[in-house]
């Protein structure tokens, strides 16, 4: 009998050629399903809710996926978090961050 979870999950390229574990057929990455459940601790239910394109089936092999896999998936969200930083270092900060700066420059100004 062939896995099921294989049918659900594909190892394709993300736009900077890194080879990424993604919800087959869609642009959702496993991590980005991890992190829905355990950082921002939605249920697979709220998680399938919050991407009507995801099946409850899709969104539970993901995450039986990511924990066949932890250790590769935690070092790919580690990975992704360098190139942030990176890209971040390299460029400034970008136009919300620059707006923050200003609204919190606006506010430390006394009126009057």
């Amino acid at each position: 009998m062939q896995p099921i979870i294989a049918t659900y999950i594909e190892i394709r390229p993300n736009r900077q050629g890194q080879h990424r574990a993604f919800v087959a057929g869609t642009r959702v990455r496993v991590q980005d399903i991890y992190a829905d459940s355990e950082i921002h601790g939605k249920t697979p239910e709220q998680i399938a809710e919050d991407l009507p394109h995801l099946s409850l089936a899709q969104v539970h092999a993901a995450l039986a996926f990511f924990f066949d896999n932890r250790e590769i998936i935690l070092n790919e969200i580690r990975e992704d978090q360098q190139f942030v930083e990176l890209m971040k270092t390299r460029t400034g900060p970008g136009p919300l961050a620059q707006k923050l700066t200003e609204t919190d420059a606006d506010d430390a100004v006394p009126s009057g």
